[in-house]
């Protein structure tokens, strides 16, 4: 009796591994997409309290790190978000990373120009690169804004007085970086929310226009709320 090996020697060839359905890649991208978006909203409105003096924004971050006390200890709702943020993190960019090299396994014959020719918006065109940009500079705002190493003042929970000496105007490249940062999400967030949408099957094709609108219009207010405090601070408007 020949054993499966044995045909696998015979052949030249091992037998595959069973691989993670595309489908359900997407699924994973979809909904840790969810979790990451749900955050950066949070994230924007948090920031803007900025626009409502020092104390506000500081009394914000204080609040913070009591929620569901005493049930849970000091900071303990903020570890659990920061773990919900990393799981989410690591598996949008496994699946992200496995459909994209499964894509180009599946388009091995380049045109004429040298490159693949791909179709959609300019936004799906860039997601990839996107991602990298974000990544990059979600890495650079934890040591600035969170840690305080890379930040002229970077005092713990002194959140306005960060903001004003990591974005003052000598500074103007970081804010620069930031704005770049920041549209690059804005175009992974519409770009996303539309394919999310239609990953998890709310989508049609009567529904498409509206749906491409909405998720524009949600990308650009979240666009403009960010990059409206690094400027604020930048031309001395706060």
């Amino acid at each position: 009796m020949v054993t499966m090996s044995e045909k696998s020697r015979a052949g030249g060839a091992e037998p595959r591994r069973p691989r993670t359905p595309s489908a359900l890649l997407k699924f994973v991208m979809a909904v840790s997409g969810v979790f990451l978006l749900l955050y950066v909203v949070l994230h924007m409105i948090g920031n803007l309290k900025i626009f409502f003096g020092p104390e506000s924004i500081d009394q914000y971050a204080a609040w913070l790190r009591t929620i569901l006390e005493p049930a849970l200890p000091q900071g303990g709702m903020l570890w659990i978000v920061r773990v919900v943020l990393l799981v989410s993190v690591i598996a949008h960019i496994w699946a992200a990373t496995v459909l994209t090299l499964r894509a180009r396994r599946a388009r091995p014959i380049k045109y004429a120009g040298g490159s693949y020719k791909v179709k959609g918006s300019y936004a799906a065109r860039t997601m990839r690169w996107g991602g990298v940009i974000i990544a990059l500079f979600v890495i650079y705002h934890l040591l600035d804004l969170t840690f305080g190493v890379a930040n002229p003042n970077g005092v713990h929970l002194e959140v306005y007085d960060n903001i004003a000496a990591g974005f003052a105007l000598d500074r103007w490249y970081v804010t620069l970086f930031y704005v770049l940062a920041v549209v690059a999400l804005g175009f992974h967030v519409q770009h996303g929310i539309f394919s999310g949408i239609q990953t998890l099957g709310w989508s049609s094709n009567s529904r498409e226009r509206t749906i491409k609108l909405v998720s524009t219009v949600f990308a650009v207010v979240l666009t403009l709320g960010f990059i409206s405090v690094p400027l604020a601070v930048t031309f001395g408007v706060v």
